[in-house]
């Protein structure tokens, strides 16, 4: 039945009989449509209504089965012969199945069988199934006479009680048969052409609760990060400046002693911007050091001997690693007038024209940070990642020699990946050369231990996740957020 058609039924069967004393007798198969008409007519005040509430029996599917072919007790009766040989329970089992450890248990309290060595006999004639006709008189008038047998019967799970509300409705005081449509909205129209003065409009419910809005989900990335920020402030850390992406070549490569011919400034690897395309906003001269110690060397290094460019150094890009925000803030450290040891850190987006594949993308976020003191040594270096992973709760790490333009000593960091079965690159470490820290002013025993990791990786390694596309972008499942809790 549509909802005009109930609500037709509804207000004729008022008209005629003046009340509708239990709206079963209606005969609307869906009571939750029902309820909505009667809402619908209420708000117009057109009828009144009061919730009839019964709690009926109705069969489960077992209950169903029984109720049409037997019970289990009485299928178990009938498969013993007469006679005191009776059958084996083995040969019980094989013709019945299932039903006849149900149905024996039942037979054995009933005192229908009994045991003979190791056969099952009977212990009477005949028998009446009374569990089949209960269960037919609950099918029926969805009740029973003995109150006490329904819940013996839920208990076998043959049946279960279900709430039913019916409702009686009266008549309200604008009942009429001819019911108007009520307007929900006012809108633009109406209001243009003055058809807003002769509508009805239904009536706000200014209770009613609206649809709870889906609560937001950390990201596992951002759980990660805040594990990590968490990690470097209770290790004495201060978080460094680093929410400007586009940074010039300058601080990016030529600040940390990294030639003009390098190939990661190739626009193959760094991502250059066309508009604005340059910048000299940079210290002139620091600058000027800079050039002298790439072209002719100095503070004991020889230098690369080549022709050094500003024009190179201004173009602007976007960040290849925070180690340019590093760069960036030991230089100011170098210019006070004392120097006090330091550490900073920074974790943000950085931008790599890489192939994407199972664990590269062309922007992630990396995990910088520096130590700057007097005196440190590649031991200090190791001894604090070895601390840092352990709080992280990776403690299977390991470090391979490598080369960096502006660290050495330099060192990659490895962790084991049980996903991928192998050994996972996550980070870069090694100690600022000379040829970067002299020029910005800091005092030639000053060391600085610096590193670099991602930060997509541990979490990967951390979540057991084996592809990083499944970590962040449009390949990502979304479940694998909700699912995940605020706190582990």
């Amino acid at each position: 039945m549509t909802k005009d058609e109930i609500q037709q039924l509804v207000l004729t069967t008022l008209d005629r009989d003046g009340q509708i004393a239990d709206s079963k007798s209606l005969g609307v198969p869906d009571q939750l449509e029902l309820l909505g008409v009667l809402n619908s007519l209420l708000s117009m005040e057109v009828i009144e209504y009061k919730p009839i509430d019964r709690d009926l029996w109705v069969l489960t599917d077992e209950g169903s089965e029984i109720a049409e072919h037997g019970s289990h007790e009485v299928k178990v009766f009938n498969a013993v012969p007469t006679g005191d040989v009776g059958i084996p329970v083995a040969e019980l089992q094989k013709q019945l199945g299932a039903v006849a450890k149900i149905g024996q248990g039942q037979a054995f309290k009933n005192k229908w069988i009994g045991k003979k060595g190791a056969n099952v006999v009977r212990l009477v004639d005949s028998v009446e199934d009374a569990t089949q006709a209960d269960l037919r008189i609950i099918r029926e008038t969805a009740n029973h006479p003995d109150a006490a047998l329904p819940p013996l019967l839920r208990r076998r799970k043959l049946c279960d009680k279900q709430k039913i509300t019916t409702y009686a409705v009266t008549k309200g005081s604008k009942f009429t048969l001819n019911v108007a449509k009520q307007a929900s909205e006012l809108t633009m129209e109406m209001l243009q052409s003055g058809a807003w003065k002769t509508l009805s409009f239904k009536k706000f419910n200014f209770d009613a609760e609206g649809v709870p809005p889906t609560g937001g989900h950390l990201h596992p990335l951002m759980k990660v990060r805040e594990e990590f920020r968490q990690i470097f402030f209770e290790m004495g850390f201060t978080e460094m400046p680093a929410n400007h992406f586009v940074e010039s070549s300058f601080w990016n490569f030529d600040a940390l002693y990294q030639p003009q011919q390098h190939p990661a400034r190739d626009a193959h690897d760094t991502f250059f911007l066309k508009d604005p395309a340059a910048t000299s906003d940079f210290p002139a001269e620091y600058m000027d050091k800079v050039r002298t110690v790439h072209s002719k060397g100095g503070f004991g290094s020889t230098g690369y001997g080549y022709d050094w460019k500003v024009e190179e150094a201004e173009k602007l890009l976007l960040r290849t690693h925070t180690t340019a925000v590093s760069a960036n803030m030991l230089y100011r450290l170098a210019q006070q007038p004392e120097f006090k040891p330091a550490k900073y850190f920074s974790i943000d987006r950085v931008f790599r024209n890489e192939t994407v594949d199972a664990t590269h993308l062309a922007e992630f976020h990396q995990v910088e940070g520096v130590i700057a003191d007097r005196n440190l040594t590649l031991g200090n270096l190791i001894g604090f990642m070895d601390q840092f992973f352990r709080k992280m709760g990776i403690e299977n790490i390991v470090f391979k020699p490598t080369y960096n333009p502006y660290t050495e000593p330099s060192m990659e960091i490895f962790s084991w990946h049980e996903g991928l079965g192998k050994w996972v690159e996550v980070g870069n470490s090694g100690m600022f050369r000379p040829e970067m820290l002299l020029p910005m002013g800091l005092d030639p025993d000053v060391r600085v231990i610096a590193w670099g990791l991602s930060l997509e990786r541990p979490t990967m390694i951390k979540y057991g996740i084996d592809n990083i596309r499944d970590l962040i972008g449009h390949k990502i499942d979304l479940d694998l957020i909700r699912n995940n809790p605020v706190c582990r």
